[in-house]
């Protein structure tokens, strides 16, 4: 893996050196945009607007629009607007991972210490796991500031972006209609609810689809014909909630079985 961020965690007054290594990699297949006359590959370009030529990435840079006219701003820029952000995850506090709602949490990534930072991380993520908490902070990642939560995994400390409160729309905006469940209808949710808990296996699901439209791919490359897939749509006699509660808890007792 290639580290995507280097710095350090603070830690009260302890500096953990650290690099940071995304978690996570897609699973879906790596589609080209393609001319449908030829097939031909679509590529994007940046152009400059006055002229039309294409620009090379090492000579684009960022800037503000102040007063009808553009100030460029350099990597150097944003490092002296706050010098310590830019560099260092900083745990503000320590907090109970309950009490952080799960719409919060963005994307997760691995910390591995530098080897000068070994003793500290490995006390960081013992302490944490025995005390049950976890980290709670914020850093600056190309040149844009997040909150982060720092948690333990095995023997890895893992931090997990998580959104600011803003960013989350209120459900004041959503039009949910006043209902009231009867008395028997909860008890058979409830029945129903439990025929089906377990321990959770994230293991157990998998991302079929993809490998279902890799079969395809094969296919069409050796030029088999694919016949078009019928939705099968189940209609219950009964349309009432109670019938399909009852039809679910007797369907779900035969898989049980």
């Amino acid at each position: 893996m290639r580290s995507i961020w280097t710095g350090a965690i603070g830690f009260g007054l302890v500096n953990i050196p650290i690099k940071m290594y995304s978690a996570v990699q897609g699973s879906e297949l790596d589609l080209d945009m393609l001319d449908k006359k030829d097939n031909a590959n679509i590529k994007f370009k940046r152009v400059n607007e006055h002229t039309g030529k294409e620009v090379a990435w090492e000579n684009i840079v960022k800037g503000y629009k102040l007063d009808d006219r553009y100030i460029v701003l350099t990597d150097e820029d944003f490092e002296k607007a706050s010098p310590e952000k830019s560099k260092i995850i900083t745990i503000e506090e320590f907090v109970d991972e309950q009490e952080i709602d799960g719409m919060y949490y963005e994307t997760p990534y691995y910390l591995e210490p530098e080897k000068s930072g070994a003793k500290a991380y490995a006390l960081l993520r013992d302490a944490l796991q025995k005390t049950g908490k976890v980290g709670f902070g914020s850093f600056v990642m190309r040149n844009k500031e997040g909150l982060i939560l720092i948690k333990p995994k095995e023997d890895v400390i893992v931090l997990n972006r998580i959104r600011w409160a803003q960013e989350i729309r209120p459900t004041e905006e959503l039009n949910i209609p006043k209902a009231t469940s009867k008395p028997a209808e909860m008890k058979m949710a409830i029945e129903l609810i439990n025929q089906l808990s377990g321990s959770f296996d994230i293991d157990k699901y998998k991302d079929t689809y993809t490998d279902e439209l890799m079969k395809l791919i094969k296919a069409k490359a050796k030029g088999v014909k694919q016949s078009k897939p019928v939705m099968k749509v189940v209609h219950r006699a009964g349309k009432d909630l109670l019938s399909q509660l009852k039809a679910s808890l007797q369907g779900s007792k035969r898989r049980v079985s």
